[in-house]
């Protein structure tokens, strides 16, 4: 029996305001992605996720939404949409959404009809309003902090407080109302009815609050950064991951499965640990939950192995398929995460080929393929509300695509010749005149031409392979697995087996057929920062 094509499946992320500008005022926009999915194609993925493109006063870069059912006009229009995901399933690209519902934008019509309605109204209803605390209601109604920083509170002329996780102007809903069920059934409804395959859900993890202070121990502040608190060891976030949210995604999920197609969505959930994101993906939630263990985890074989194992064995009972991603548009960039130079770049490519080889699916972001680094942006260019938390923001990851040419903007802008576009919205680094996709097209080593051959690869050999992954013995530094099964005429009758150095020493590889390396050729001994697959008999 055929698998759901998202079981498997490599998709690409794309930050529309930094893939491609059609029209020449430095934003990317829905015609520049329809532009350029015929290079997607050609790289090799199977599906595409495209970051908030609705009408937004982009105070988060999308991550406010305004109208959940149209698109904002720096990007384009509704029939661009449409023309979008016509195109991209011409070419066989399936195409997921973002979806916000923990919040809104202050400027969405509900938000500001709360805001002129009085305390206990309707309206009010739909967000979470609270009186304060103290005398005079002076104080916040909890102790919380925003992700962004600051009180995650804030007081409106009448004196009552509505509370935002994230940024003020991001007013967080109130999932205990029904209107607000509603209204996202109607929203998930508008884009399956235009054909989007899936649904990528911001801040799954998030929805229904437990409104109490946050318990910390002494000398430590309260946050609302779940992740901060689980490393912390402190357990106690009543922000998040409250058992609400599951009876959403299981109406959500009956939803999705009544249209044809294989639809699905896909959390951002942000657990201490693939163990408790199982939860999640079970047989009546979501397909799929990012895995974000993978890309949390340092440059070494303990934290890679203890990852892949602790991954499998917690989705195993649910046979959930599991999910790898090293990059998107919150963190720094994995090739920046692993150190600087060409190691750096050299540890990238051998850590993407290791998890292409994994059973599940993979997800890309853009750029990654180009072998693009963290750019570090001074503060008159940071855009990110982040960015104000003193933390430097997420900007340095969302800079615009370089395609061509051998100066800014690299071909990012396309106008006509007589027409000069305008500078992208954060400048591109000079440097990166080697590593536009015209610098690296069809250059033999370069890192786009790596990931056209891995991806290749992986539907050659990985895919349909055996779900169960074997960790062998191998020497200090080293991450060695195998997976059996392997079909096509290459590959019947042998096991594909993964060797990942880590470490400071060249390792000897076991027997059979090199069919990938992250690298150079290997002759004899595999390099430290490399990574192959082998072809060898079975056992």
């Amino acid at each position: 029996m055929d698998q759901p094509w998202w079981r498997e499946a490599v998709a690409y992320q794309i930050y529309p305001r930094s893939f491609a500008d059609s029209n020449g005022d430095g934003l990317g926009d829905l015609q520049g992605i329809t532009d350029h999915l015929g290079y997607l194609a050609a790289l090799g993925v199977d599906a595409i996720w495209i970051c908030p493109f609705y009408t937004s006063p982009q105070n988060d870069h999308g991550y406010d939404v305004a109208d959940y059912c149209d698109v904002d006009p720096i990007f384009g229009t509704l029939d661009d949409a449409d023309g979008l995901f016509a195109r991209a399933h011409e070419l066989g690209l399936k195409v997921i959404v973002d979806l916000v519902p923990n919040h809104t934008s202050s400027a969405h019509p509900w938000f500001v009809e709360a805001l002129a309605a009085a305390p206990g109204s309707r309206a009010r209803d739909r967000y979470i309003f609270r009186d304060g605390r103290g005398e005079n209601g002076e104080e916040p109604p909890t102790n919380w902090r925003s992700v962004f920083g600051g009180p995650a509170w804030t007081r409106v002329e009448d004196g009552q407080w509505y509370l935002h996780l994230f940024d003020d102007d991001q007013p967080d809903l109130n999932w205990h109302n029904p209107e607000v069920v509603a209204e996202f059934t109607k929203i998930l409804t508008f884009w399956l009815e235009r054909g989007v395959d899936g649904f990528r859900v911001d801040i799954a993890h998030g929805l229904f609050k437990d409104l109490r202070d946050q318990v910390v121990p002494e000398g430590l502040a309260p946050t609302s950064d779940a992740a901060v608190m689980y490393q912390r060891g402190v357990a106690d976030a009543p922000m998040w991951d409250n058992p609400g949210v599951h009876e959403v995604y299981r109406d959500w999920r009956k939803l999705i499965d009544s249209f044809d197609g294989d639809r699905m969505m896909v959390a951002e959930a942000w657990t201490p640990g693939p163990a408790e994101l199982r939860r999640y993906v079970r047989a009546d939630e979501f397909n799929q939950a990012f895995n974000f263990s993978w890309l949390q985890a340092q440059w070494s074989a303990e934290a890679f192995t203890e990852v892949i194992e602790s991954t499998l064995k917690a989705l195993g009972p649910s046979r959930a398929a599991p999910t790898w991603v090293l990059s998107n548009h919150d963190v720094v960039r994995h090739r920046s995460r692993y150190g600087d130079g060409l190691q750096a770049l050299h540890r990238a490519r051998a850590a993407t080929l290791a998890m292409l080889a994994l059973p599940g699916s993979a997800y890309l972001y853009q750029g990654e393929e180009l072998g693009l680094p963290q750019v570090y942006l001074p503060p008159e260019y940071q855009e990110d509300p982040w960015s104000e938390t003193g933390e430097g923001g997420r900007d340095g990851c969302r800079v615009p695509l370089p395609w061509s040419g051998f100066e800014p903007p690299f071909g990012f802008s396309q106008v006509p010749e007589e027409k000069l576009p305008t500078q992208p919205w954060l400048p591109q680094p000079a440097e990166w005149v080697d590593l536009t996709v015209a610098a690296q097209n069809g250059i033999k080593d370069s890192t786009l031409e790596f990931y056209r051959a891995a991806l290749g690869a992986r539907r050659t050999y990985a895919l349909g392979a055996d779900e169960d992954v074997e960790i062998l013995d191998a020497p200090e530094g080293v991450v060695s697995f195998r997976r059996g099964g392997v079909g096509g005429s290459e590959g019947a009758g042998r096991d594909l087996i993964v060797v990942l150095n880590c470490g400071m020493e060249p390792t000897p590889l076991p027997e059979g057929e090199i069919v990938m390396y992250s690298g150079d050729p290997v002759v004899g001994d595999l390099p430290t920062d490399a990574a192959v697959w082998i072809l060898a008999p079975v056992d």
